[in-house]
């Protein structure tokens, strides 16, 4: 095999998952696992620190919108960087940054100094996420990447309910200072494994970049094979370049795509941080306890972590595309049924978890799903696009709960419009799937 030319994705489909492989999952769990932790982390401090620094909510407003603004701008940014000087180079930088910005956190003074590194903090969070996507999806095989990728997303939502448990231990004794500080502690234990001993660079982008093929194959050794530095590694994908990443978004092969991808992973982002920013509020409004507003609320989640890999398993037996578009129409029809149930049945907990089953696993399936839709010469970029643009519908979602509220409506009305975005995004999902086949179509005449 040591003078052989190897398609290196040809190579890794044909070959049994390695152990290798399930580390750099691992890996990469727990860098999005951190992740998560940190985007959430402000939500449980908030009633601490505001009554600590004696703010009105108003007041914390652009402490909570500022690491939002960050995370979009995080995810704009990082993946052009990524598809020039590496994935693993860019995510290591972002998990430095998130977790020395974490520290620093802990000793702002004022919501001023909170806001600016609450902003600075969320760059190197978005920045993060979409490089351990694609750095994953680059190394495993097609059979099995959307079940891997949605595993690794569970840490998100895994970390994210973790801050609940570290705040409610930590801030009695030792203050919300104390949670920002494990925030930052964490990451940067992992650090140096992630930096010396046992992440890789995705082998595709190096040969993508004319690395030399001893660097290639060390990497690829590990996942079993024998190659040295006699083999001649190639790719049988589009190479486009000469062009920037992201105009190469808008080529005609994938400019309609990409559309697509950003228009439904605004509105499933919409959706959810609607529902979970907002249906406490609503259910609290209609009659119910706080404590049991905020249990059926945490249901959608723990609907949503067991439906992200429903959702994976199912995209690697079955068209992707028509996996995520079922998805979200069942998420919106489970959500406009939320109306017709009376707020003291049991079949409400049963329609929030079934609702956030459906859709957060087609929001999560959506992650897994961007990364094989373009080219290694832009992968990242597109990924990251993909999950910048969404950032968007998070923070709309979250601005327009409020105003939505204060009109008055009925329940069923509310619940029948939050309905709405789900089915575009079920409908923008299966128009990604036509501008999918005619982008291969197109490939297969060139070649």
């Amino acid at each position: 095999m040591t003078h052989e030319t190897v398609d290196i994705k040809a190579w890794i489909d044909d070959r049994p998952v390695a152990k290798y492989q399930w580390l750099i999952l691992v890996l990469c769990f727990f860098v999005v696992l951190f992740d998560g932790f940190d985007v959430a982390v402000m939500g449980f401090v908030a009633p601490s620190l505001i009554q600590e620094w004696g703010l009105s909510r108003a007041a914390f407003g652009p402490v909570m919108s500022a690491g939002m603004v960050g995370l979009a701008i995080g995810a704009l940014t990082a993946g052009p960087y990524a598809d020039r000087l590496g994935r693993k180079k860019i995510m290591l930088f972002a998990v430095t940054g998130f977790s020395v910005l974490s520290l620093a956190c802990a000793f702002a003074r004022n919501p001023y100094e909170l806001a600016a590194l609450r902003l600075l903090t969320g760059v190197a969070l978005g920045a993060a996420l979409p490089n351990t996507t694609t750095l994953l999806a680059e190394y495993l095989p097609e059979r099995n990447r959307s079940l891997f990728i949605t595993l690794m997303f569970t840490g998100f939502n895994m970390g994210s309910g973790l801050g609940g448990f570290v705040a409610a231990w930590l801030i009695p004794s030792h203050g919300w200072q104390s949670v920002l500080l494990f925030g930052g502690i964490m990451p940067l234990l992992l650090l140096p494994f992630l930096w010396l001993l046992l992440l890789p660079e995705s082998a595709r982008f190096l040969a993508a970049h004319n690395a030399s093929a001893s660097q290639i194959a060390k990497g690829l050794n590990k996942l079993g094979g024998t190659f040295t530095a006699a083999t001649r590694f190639v790719m049988s994908e589009p190479q486009v370049q000469h062009k920037a990443p992201v105009r190469m978004l808008f080529t005609e092969q994938y400019r309609f795509g990409t559309l697509a991808l950003w228009l439904t992973y605004f509105m499933g982002l919409l959706v959810i941080y609607l529902t979970m920013g907002w249906m406490p509020t609503l259910l609290r409004d209609g009659g119910l306890s706080i404590e049991r507003a905020a249990t059926i609320t945490g249901l959608f989640q723990i609907g949503g972590t067991v439906g992200a890999i429903v959702v994976g398993w199912a995209m690697d037996r079955r068209n992707p595309n028509a996996v995520i578009a079922t998805s979200y129409a069942l998420g919106g029809a489970f959500i406009l049924l939320l109306g017709a149930f009376s707020l003291e049945s049991s079949l409400l907990a049963v329609g929030v978890i079934a609702a956030g089953f459906c859709m957060s696993g087609a929001q999560t399936g959506l992650n897994a799903f961007a990364p094989g839709y373009y080219p290694t010469d832009c992968r990242a970029t597109g990924v990251s696009w993909m999950l910048g643009i969404g950032r968007f519908g998070a923070i709309f979602g979250s601005l327009v709960g409020g105003a939505v509220l204060s009109l008055g409506l009925d329940l069923p009305l509310l619940f029948a419009l939050l309905a709405v975005p789900a089915f575009i995004a079920a409908l923008a999902i299966m128009g990604n799937g036509r501008a999918r086949r005619r982008a291969i179509g197109r490939t297969v005449l060139a070649q």
